[in-house]
C-alpha cells in the first residue's frame, strides 16, 4: 500500500524535480532518474526506489556572462483512489530542492500553469539550493498539472552547466513529502525522504 502511494507522490514531486533546474533549448533529453526513498509509519520504517522519466532541455552553448533559460512542462497526471485495498485520502506537503548548478548563477525562476494542485506552488533559494514546495493536498483519485518551471541563469566565465537533482541521503534528502491513507487504525500520514541514486546529469551546457 504505502509503496504505491509513495511512487504515486514521489511522480509528482520529480516532476517540480526536474522542472526546477532544467532549461529550454531546440531537442529534449530523456532522463531516468531513481530515487531511494524511507517512508516513516507508525508500524516502522518502509524503503523503497521510485523511478521517474524526464524530458530536461538546455541549449548546448551559451556565451560567457550570457542569459540562459531551464524549462520543463510536465505533463498532467493521476493520484490512485486506491492502493493495496486501502483508500488513498490526499499526498500533500511536497517540497523538492535542486542545487544552482556549477559555473551559473540564479538570477529567478518562474511557474506558470498548473492544475489540480490544492494550492499555489512557491520557490525559494538559499545557500545556492532552490527549493519549490506547494502544500496541496491533491485528492486520492483526482487529476492535477504541475506549473512549467522556468529557471532563469546567467553563465559564468568558462566551463559547463551541470544541471543536477539535490540530496545524498535519507537525512540529507532532495524530495520530501506526505501521504495520507485510510488504514484499519484510522488516517496515516507517512513522511517520507528521497534523494537521486544515481544521481544523473540532467543537462550540459557549455560555456564560449
Amino acid at each position: 500500500m504505502r509503496s504505491t502511494l509513495l511512487k504515486t507522490a514521489a511522480a509528482v514531486i520529480a516532476a517540480v524535480a526536474a522542472s526546477a533546474v532544467i532549461a529550454p533549448t531546440a531537442a529534449a533529453a530523456t532522463t531516468d532518474i531513481v530515487f531511494d526513498c524511507r517512508g516513516d509509519t507508525p508500524f516502522g520504517a518502509e524503503y523503497m526506489t521510485l523511478n521517474q522519466t524526464v524530458d530536461a532541455t538546455a541549449p548546448a552553448t551559451v556565451s560567457p556572462s550570457g542569459a540562459l533559460d531551464i524549462v520543463v512542462d510536465p505533463a498532467p497526471n493521476q493520484v490512485p483512489s486506491e492502493a493495496a485495498g486501502y483508500t488513498v485520502r490526499e499526498v500533500r506537503d511536497f517540497t523538492l530542492k535542486v542545487p544552482v548548478p556549477t559555473n551559473s548563477t540564479l538570477t529567478g525562476v518562474t511557474l506558470t500553469g498548473g492544475s489540480g494542485l490544492g494550492s499555489t506552488p512557491t520557490w525559494s533559494e538559499s545557500g545556492g539550493i532552490v527549493t519549490v514546495s506547494f502544500a496541496g493536498p491533491i485528492a486520492g483519485g483526482a487529476s492535477f498539472e504541475l506549473p512549467t518551471i522556468t529557471a532563469h541563469l546567467t553563465a559564468g566565465a568558462s566551463g559547463a552547466i551541470e544541471s543536477t537533482l539535490y540530496g545524498t541521503s535519507y537525512d540529507d534528502p532532495g524530495l520530501t513529502f506526505t501521504a495520507v491513507v485510510s488504514t484499519f487504525i484510522g488516517n496515516v500520514s507517512v513522511p517520507t525522504s528521497c534523494f537521486p541514486n544515481p544521481n544523473p546529469v540532467l543537462t550540459s551546457t557549455t560555456i564560449g
